[in-house]
């Protein structure tokens, strides 16, 4: 048996959401989501759109039109939703789960867990889902809707508790369909307590409910801080396994030179990467396009953050000429990000891999891409491109992606992942280590990439780029590489390349066709 996985994500759009329980849905495996949502309202399979009193676009909310049960409801700051992506024992053993069953025991753990917060009296109405404050009485009031989907024995969707969300959004639609019963919230009931605690109480109940092979438990940052981060010293030498020798070959300099002539950009330069004389004097380098400025400051990068240039329309062509120029099978794209375009950069992948093949046909193409946002149309151009491997770097572990990377989310990487692994594409990510991080932190990420099909993992050592970047926290021997290694093949990976000096496009080719070979197993 697999542990119950609880993860804390902190504020995710829905479709973020959504796409990661669609893939944890289908994989297996216990999960607990725990997360707040933007203003959204969202409709069920039976869902009215008269009850949503507004415009929308007026009031800054999405709509989401999902596949749960019941009507509509509204999602928004202050409210804390669970999402139990499990596995449902079935009647009697065997067969299809008890729905009816199912949803009690979701709203049992969410009455419980009101209770050990010091809110009492509240319970189930008849004839209405959720749980209800004094539902005895003339007037009781939602505080937790229930909408769930459940197929044969796996679970999706959950509950929405009212914490301290803005009441008023719920004038704005007709709440679960039911006209004439109020909405509230463990503020409104003189009950002012933090998301945190209740997030704790949450999931103390589901870990007595749900959690009888144990639970693994990991949060994003609930404080910007890097927390626990122990500065190692620089003036210190470098470990010997992190030495890397300069060898400039006569590959080396050509390469250097069909590049540059072509005025293109390597992340191999732009981002100091350790390994530019191996992967150079091998002929394999990643281009990066988009042009060179970031519209990010992650903690750990060097790519230069000024303002952006205007996108270079030729840009492509170029990549494919250096691309038949250099006789290459493989080629690793990846960009800065460009949060300043409307797509994020998207079409700049798309027409790169189309000049490519029309090019060299023959040969593979990796893309490593931003998030784009998560904008579900920027990521399916790429999709729709087919590069051999999609990859996406989730960097760090839940907990300290605030610190490294601010402007990204933990959830939304597992989305591309998992949405890119829907389109049918072999996928990728990267951890780096050395940050801040625990040994389990790193299991626990790699346990959430597998969760969502995620193909091929990297792990490599930090380093620092300069003084104004994030300090080196701890240098990670060679040994417990091969232990992560391990660990990420006994979750599923089907390929982990893990070693001090690995990073994102280290060895991709390889990685790549032993991918290939065991997913055909």
């Amino acid at each position: 048996m697999s542990p119950l996985r609880v993860r804390w994500l902190g504020r995710v759009s829905y479709r973020d959401a959504h796409a990661c329980q669609q893939a944890m849905f289908e994989r297996g495996g216990d999960y607990l989501l725990l997360l707040e949502h933007p203003h959204v309202f969202t409709l069920g399979l039976r869902g009215d759109e008269a009850n949503i009193l507004v415009d929308p676009d007026e009031v800054g909310a999405e709509v989401a039109y999902t596949d749960r049960g019941g009507d509509v409801t509204y999602h928004g700051p202050g409210q804390l939703v669970g999402y139990p992506v499990m596995t449902v024992p079935g009647k009697r053993g065997g067969g299809m789960a008890d729905t009816v069953a199912y949803v009690r025991s979701v709203e049992q753990l969410v009455i419980d867990a009101l209770g050990d917060v010091g809110l009492a009296d509240c319970g189930r109405l008849d004839d209405y889902p959720g749980v209800w404050v004094e539902p005895g009485s003339d007037n009781p009031r939602k505080i937790a809707a229930i909408g769930v989907r459940l197929t044969r024995t796996r679970s999706m969707h959950g509950f929405a508790l009212n914490v301290d969300c803005d009441l008023d959004w719920f004038d704005r639609i007709v709440p679960c369909g039911i006209p004439d019963k109020a909405v509230t919230s463990l503020a409104a009931e003189g009950r002012r307590v933090g998301m945190r605690e209740v997030v704790d109480a949450v999931v103390a109940r589901a870990a007595h409910r749900w959690g009888a092979a144990g639970v693994d438990r990991a949060d994003v940052a609930w404080e910007r801080e890097l927390e626990n981060g122990v500065s190692v010293d620089l003036a210190a030498r470098k470990p010997e396994w992190m030495r890397v020798a300069l060898r400039t070959g006569p590959e080396f300099r050509r390469l250097r030179s069909v590049l540059h002539s072509r005025e293109l950009v390597t992340v191999c330069e732009e981002a100091g990467c350790p390994n530019i004389y191996e992967c150079w004097n091998e002929g394999t380098a990643t281009f990066m396009i988009n042009g060179d400025r970031c519209t990010r400051a992650c903690g750990f990068c060097l790519v230069d953050t000024r303002r952006p240039l205007p996108s270079d329309p030729a840009e492509p062509e170029r990549v494919a000429d250096a691309v038949e120029a250099m006789g290459l099978d493989y080629a690793v794209i990846t960009a800065v990000a460009r949060d300043d375009l409307p797509d994020g950069g998207a079409s700049g992948f798309a027409a790169s891999v189309a000049a490519i093949r029309r090019r060299t046909p023959g040969v593979r193409v990796e893309v490593l891409i931003p998030d784009c946002k998560g904008d579900p149309d920027a990521l399916a151009a790429v999709f729709d491109a087919l590069p051999e491997v999609l990859n996406h770097n989730i960097e760090t572990v839940a907990r300290l992606q605030r610190a490294v990377r601010p402007s990204a989310g933990y959830a939304r990487s597992l989305a591309v992942l998992a949405r890119a692994k829907a389109a049918s594409l072999t996928t990728k990510s990267s951890i780096i280590v050395g940050l801040g991080e625990t040994d389990d932190e790193v299991v626990q990420t790699m346990a959430d990439l597998a969760a969502v099909g995620t193909d091929i993992v990297t792990v490599g050592q930090y380093l620092r780029p300069t003084t104004h970047h994030l300090p080196v926290a701890r240098w990670v021997p060679p040994e417990l590489f091969e232990h992560f290694q391990e660990v990420g093949r006994s979750l599923g990976i089907a390929h982990v390349e893990a070693s001090p000096l690995t990073r994102s496009s280290h060895h991709a080719q390889h990685a790549h066709a032993q991918a290939l070979a065991l997913t055909a197993r």
